[in-house]
């Protein structure tokens, strides 16, 4: 049976070759209708005046669900209230972030629930603070998924640039007050997954981002190549365009990366100056968020890597900070955002952002950073704590400073004290308590000095069943000599936010299971410490 069933097939082939020609196989291949991959998820055209704008969505369908479904998570005791949650089901990695026609825009990974693809979620706001939801971006079709991109101003309109699964990267234009309406350049993948004719690229088709050069656009592609051991190595591959339409292929752009680690990848790129130099931001699967420094070779069209950090201290998940979403704040500097990952199971929803950082060069190959955006108008109800001595090994309590959504600003002077600590979200009896520890001349040495070390401890944060525990998030940050300790603490309820000195931040999701982890305290050890000051203010939602 077997050999008759060949004759057959054999004798058919034969017969539609005979009477099609030569090449049948591959126009038919050729003529064969891409998936449709339509998203299900409702979609509005929009009109092209604001005042217009702003009359539909008050108005639209969509529109007044987000908002219904926001009023239903509005009480689960782990969603934050001032750090930006998306309306309705999970995010992941933040997109395209940009400033347009004076507002700020932050673009997402969302996954509507009647179609839980990613779309590229949406929300505005006039100070990276206070954020208003929109209606979802840009959807898919051709591609199957709006994976990560980026974003570019120009005068007239704003360029997003991202990768659409199965196809490859896309790019989509706007121009409209809000950034409503979207529409593909070609209706197809610009620069495709894959050669037509099946053969290998010479690069990989990924996440990229967008700038312009001299009248041309330029693109990274995010990736790896071969590396030690069989290993891959980070790398991020440039291409350039004249129309957005056609690109074509230069080469890895990084030079001398010797900052990142054999494993990491290239996800996520954003590539903008800072001050006199430039920064390459991106995600590692491996390590996290990263950065590099260097220098912009614009002849050669290529990055050369000074210097290099990370944004968060250990792998992203559980509980950890994940991937950047960057754009230049038009004063030297860079604001970016981050999404955080979860410990815990949430019900209806997953991921948050960190409040947006404004990085600036603060030495050669050194950044600062700071919170950016008006995160003062948050400020409400104040108390404050006078100078005091920290007498070593014992906890001092603030009785007058609580809560689980407040803003500290402390000033300490460790002196001699080998460590300092500030507790946060902490129990009356100590069951749950989120530590936050200097530890002064502990880190790796930098020429004649030594870095300091901050450090989240959340492991006794919760004493929940299903609370996922993460090792102590370490940050390095250095210190003058006799340059006191100065500390914004942002809480907010699942979220531990802490800036050292404008030098350094570090980030991890907390989930206290007690109603009564409002506490702080302070306890220097070994020796005395003093506090100079203390600030507290407790924060307002952004939703209400």
């Amino acid at each position: 049976m077997r050999s008759k069933r060949v004759l057959v097939f054999v004798s058919v082939a034969i017969a539609i070759t005979f009477l099609t020609g030569p090449g049948w196989g591959e126009r038919a291949m050729a003529e064969q209708k891409p998936p449709d991959y339509t998203s299900r998820v409702p979609k509005h055209t929009f009109a092209d005046t604001l005042q217009e704008q702003e009359a539909q969505l008050k108005t639209n369908p969509l529109m007044q669900r987000l908002i219904a479904s926001r009023k239903t998570m509005a009480d689960d005791p782990h969603r934050p209230i001032y750090h930006y949650v998306n309306p309705e089901g999970r995010l992941n990695d933040p997109n395209g972030l940009c400033f347009w026609k004076g507002r700020w825009h932050l673009f997402y990974q969302a996954y509507p629930p009647e179609d839980p693809r990613q779309h590229w979620g949406h929300a505005v706001s006039d100070d990276l603070i206070h954020w208003r939801d929109l209606p979802y971006a840009i959807y898919p079709n051709p591609e199957k998924c709006c994976f990560s991109g980026a974003t570019l101003v120009e005068d007239d309109r704003v360029i997003a640039m991202y990768h659409g699964t199965m196809v490859g990267n896309m790019v989509a234009v706007s121009s409209d007050p809000l950034l409503l309406n979207w529409k593909k350049v070609t209706g197809k993948a610009v620069i495709p997954a894959r050669n037509p004719d099946g053969s290998p690229l010479p690069y990989r088709v990924f996440d990229p981002c967008i700038w312009k050069k001299d009248g041309l656009y330029y693109s990274l592609s995010g990736g790896t190549v071969p590396g030690p051991g069989g290993k891959r190595l980070r790398a991020d591959f440039l291409l350039r365009s004249k129309d957005l339409a056609k690109w074509e292929y230069l080469h890895p752009f990084v030079e001398d990366d010797r900052f990142t680690l054999v494993g990491d990848d290239g996800a996520c790129p954003y590539f903008w100056p800072i001050g006199n130099r430039h920064i390459l931001l991106f995600y590692s699967h491996m390590s996290g968020g990263q950065y590099l420094l260097g220098d912009y070779d614009k002849a050669r069209d290529k990055l050369v890597a000074t210097a290099g950090g990370t944004f968060n201290f250990g792998p992203s998940t559980p509980a950890g900070v994940h991937a950047p979403s960057a754009t230049p704040d038009g004063k030297g500097g860079v604001i970016v955002l981050f999404n955080m990952n979860p410990a815990k199971p949430t019900q209806g929803w997953n991921q948050i952002m960190t409040l947006p950082r404004r990085l600036t060069l603060a030495a050669k190959d050194d950044l600062g950073i700071e919170p950016a955006g008006d995160v003062e108008s948050l400020r409400g109800d104040h108390k404050r704590v006078d100078a005091m001595k920290l007498p070593a090994n014992e906890e001092v309590v603030l009785d007058t400073v609580r809560g689980n959504a407040i803003e500290i600003v402390a000033e300490i002077d460790p002196k001699n004290a080998p460590m300092v600590e500030m507790n946060v979200l902490r129990s009356p009896k100590g069951e749950e308590v989120t530590r936050i520890l200097f530890f002064r001349d502990r880190g790796f040495r930098r020429g004649r000095q030594r870095e300091s070390l901050i450090t989240i401890d959340s492991s006794r944060s919760s004493v929940l069943p299903d609370v996922q525990s993460r090792a102590p998030e370490t940050g390095p940050v250095l210190l003058e000599r006799n340059e006191p300790l100065k500390l914004r603490v942002f809480i907010d309820r699942s979220v531990v936010e802490v800036f050292a000195n404008g030098k350094q931040c570090v980030a991890v999701r907390v989930y206290p299971g007690r109603q009564d982890s409002l506490g702080v305290s302070l306890r220097a050890q070994g020796q005395d410490a003093a506090l100079k000051s203390l600030d507290a203010w407790q924060m307002k939602n952004i939703y209400e």
